[in-house]
């Protein structure tokens, strides 16, 4: 059996479920990877068969996405040439991680393919959405189009979704607590955060940062570079998380039981709308970064709350049920 896998190179949510998924998939036949993207720090043990640049927007410095970046980066002439160019038919099974290429050269070749992504979990109505509704739904339905659908959330809000896919990884991490708190807001610049988080001085905080190479120190605040294994490490010995609007890092960081704060990026509606899911869960959310925000961030430093979550290891049995179901040659 042919397989191919398709994968989101926009952060580093899609790639580090990837690494989890990979192995399961190489069980079934001969696994090709392809990633689209440009703004992913980690990557996958394996080799690709396809890399193209497809289209990803840029994290900016003030909390939101840099629209001026974000345009410069894209190139509509190259997404479109590569979606034409990639041919798909000797493939018995396409699998798709909101991967827009492959999702759209199987819509002109007349394919199948699955999703398998958090995103397409917004193909359901139940899915929490704020009560304003965005332009950006369309991106959920036309960005990266599928036939079927197999989803993530942080709880199964619909028949065809399921909790989070904790890499195994994360769950053979040994949890300690150092009194330190991991961070982790690429939309900001770290400087800015240093100094915000310097007004907390008997905290230690870890940043992990998109933009710095080498370790630096301010304070009360050590800076990294964005790296797999040490942010794992700072994650599992830290107090609590706080984070951006995503997925896989705020459900990483509730299964090892630690407390998470969001601030969901300014104008992202997808990470909007995780984090009232997640506030549905208990998980405080601060809508931006204003004069109040060492306030709320104290009250949360003091808070005892932690919040107990059910996401139970079934990733082997749904990709061994995805394969059964929509794979030609099963």
């Amino acid at each position: 059996m042919k397989i191919l896998y398709a994968i989101q190179g926009t952060g580093n949510g899609h790639i580090s479920r990837a690494r989890e998924i990979v192995p399961l998939l190489q069980q079934y036949g001969e696994l090709d990877l392809l990633v689209s993207g440009t703004e992913a720090e980690v990557s996958l043990a394996q080799p690709l068969k396809y890399r193209f640049h497809g289209f990803s927007f840029v994290f900016g410095t003030s909390g939101g996405v840099d629209n001026w970046a974000t345009f410069k980066l894209m190139n509509m002439p190259r997404l479109l040439g590569d979606i034409r160019k990639l041919q798909l038919k000797q493939y018995d099974l396409i699998i798709n991680d909101f991967e827009p290429v492959s999702a759209w050269a199987c819509k002109l070749q007349k394919l199948s393919s699955v999703s398998l992504s958090h995103q397409c979990s917004f193909i359901s109505p139940k899915t929490p959405r704020p009560s304003k509704r965005s332009w950006a739904e369309l991106l959920f339905k036309y960005y990266s189009p599928t036939t079927d659908h197999i989803g993530f959330h942080f709880e199964r809000f619909d028949d065809f979704i399921h909790t989070p896919v904790i890499r195994s990884e994360i769950r053979n991490l040994k949890t300690s607590n150092a009194g330190h708190y991991t961070v982790y807001l690429p939309a900001y610049d770290d400087k800015f955060l240093a100094r915000l988080l310097n007004r907390t001085p008997k905290v230690q905080w870890h940043i992990f940062s998109k933009r710095q190479k080498t370790p630096y120190q301010e304070g009360n605040v050590q800076i990294f570079p964005v790296n797999n294994e040490a942010f794992n490490n700072s994650l599992a010995s830290c107090e609590g998380l706080l984070t951006g609007g995503g997925f896989e890092g705020p459900a990483e960081a509730l299964f090892l039981k630690k407390k998470v704060l969001m601030i969901p990026m300014k104008g992202q509606y997808e990470q909007q709308c995780n984090a009232l899911a997640a506030s549905k869960l208990g998980v405080p959310v601060i809508e931006e970064i204003d004069d109040q925000f060492i306030y709320h961030l104290n009250n949360w430093i003091g808070s005892e709350n932690k919040i107990v979550v059910d996401f139970p290891d079934e990733t082997a049995q749904i990709i061994d049920d995805m394969v059964k179901r929509y794979a030609k040659n099963k």
